[in-house]
């Protein structure tokens, strides 16, 4: 309940704050906006798979407040994450310096304060990334009701900065995703505060012991962060890329209207995204506990809520559209039926997903996700010219159900069987020695 009120009530002030965008400072300005606040959705590899490992291990232990092995998974998380943080920024800051966002970012990026944009938003994520322990945190403790309600902080946030500048009549056209990255530093902020005294004292120690390298040791991470890293680097190749090839390959309106279309279906999927993620603590406990949970069940249940959802986003958009926009973006049915789409396979895949969170199933969705890459883009790459806005969509749609839904659902009956076996022979063996 929680997260449809949140996800509603942030979709409302989301709506509003575009049209202010739109109204005061154009098309262009919204359209470079979505641009620069998704760039952190091409770098979910910048914790570099620590975030397994954490919320595994919170979720497996039975005394997450006294567990040495969880308070050594924080520190590693807290060093791994403050030296890709530098990374980042210095990344950054050498392509500034190249004068080479342009080249990257394409004709989405205005000419006029862009790449000076690009880069402070790029410098406030890589300052922020270490904070973001908090939320995998949270999440590892099973408390995902508490991450979302911190969200909640970001629209009223952005819709409060946009009035801001407005009534100030303040130039700042260029420089509104920035916004958007102070928003989601508030939540990180608040999540590590919560984890903090969910977890007292580990939280504390962690940041004390970060710097001692030879007196706290972190613990062997690689084996289970490889394969995430991998899909880490892979999933925004195939899924993130979108507005990345309308701002290469079209010149016309196409990247603002794939991004209000993603602005309005991306409520849905932020939800789906929530309820899918708390499922993750759950299937690692029943692992450590021995029992068996399928998730094929719940993946029909979240496969339906989301073509119900999808099609219910489908017929409002062309009221939303105009309320948004108030004319100045349509939204044609290929966009939008692509997004449709593309919600379905997203839910369908989640609790598959959740499930295959050990080390064989990482291992497992390796391939899949590296054979998506050159799927996702050549299907994306065409499509735009075929249908525009709604390709890049369309081709990440088809990508997913056949490089993820379909091999994930194939691995997860096999491993049901599998355990369910191993499970009744420990049963016989145990009556026999009874």
């Amino acid at each position: 309940m929680v997260k449809i009120v949140v996800m509603g009530l942030s979709g409302l002030l989301a709506i509003l704050t575009s049209r202010l965008i739109i109204e005061h400072y154009g098309v262009e300005a919204y359209a470079q906006y979505g641009l620069l606040a998704t760039l952190p959705t091409l770098l979910p590899f910048a914790d570099l798979g620590i975030a397994a490992v954490v919320i595994n291990s919170l979720a497996e232990t039975k005394s997450p407040k006294t567990d040495d092995f969880v308070l050594r998974t924080i520190i590693t998380a807290f060093r791994i994450l403050s030296v890709s943080g530098l990374v980042i920024i210095s990344l950054a800051v050498i392509i500034h310096l190249l004068g080479l966002w342009p080249a990257i970012l394409g004709q989405g990026l205005i000419p006029a304060g862009g790449s000076v944009a690009a880069l402070i938003c790029m410098a406030l994520f890589g300052c922020v990334l270490p904070l973001t322990v908090g939320q995998r945190i949270v999440v590892g403790l099973g408390r995902t009701t508490a991450q979302v309600a911190a969200q909640a902080v970001v629209a009223p946030f952005m819709l409060v900065s946009i009035l801001t500048v407005v009534a100030l009549a303040a130039p700042v056209g260029s420089f509104l995703a920035i916004f958007s990255f102070v928003g989601n530093a508030l939540v990180s902020v608040i999540c590590l505060a919560v984890a903090a005294k969910a977890l007292s004292p580990q939280l504390r120690l962690a940041v004390r012991r970060i710097a001692r390298f030879k007196r706290y040791p972190g613990v062997p991470i690689i084996s289970l962060t490889w394969p995430v890293l991998v899909s880490s680097v892979v999933m925004p190749i195939t899924l993130q890329t979108d507005r990345l090839l309308l701002s290469q390959l079209t010149d016309g309106d196409e990247l603002a209207q794939y991004n209000l279309a993603a602005q309005l279906f991306g409520l849905i999927l932020q939800t789906i995204a929530a309820a899918g993620l708390a499922m993750w603590p759950w299937y690692a406990k029943a692992r450590s506990q021995g029992r068996v949970a399928s998730p094929i069940v719940p993946s029909l249940w979240f496969l339906s809520g989301g073509v119900f959802l999808g099609l219910g986003m489908a017929f409002a958009s062309p009221w939303l559209e105009v309320l948004v926009s108030k004319g100045k973006i349509h939204l044609d049915i290929w966009l939008v039926a692509g997004f449709v789409a593309f919600v379905a396979v997203e839910a369908a895949k989640y609790p598959l997903g959740m499930y295959m969170t050990d080390r064989k199933g990482l291992l497992f969705q390796v391939i899949p996700l590296l054979i998506m890459v050159p799927v996702n883009l050549g299907l994306s790459w065409n499509l735009i010219g075929v249908v525009g806005a709604g390709g890049p969509v369309l081709g990440s749609a088809i990508a997913v159900l056949l490089c993820q839904v379909f091999p994930y659902f194939w691995y997860v009956r096999r491993d049901l069987a599998r355990r369910r076996n191993e499970q009744a022979t420990e049963e016989l063996t145990e009556g026999s020695n009874a």
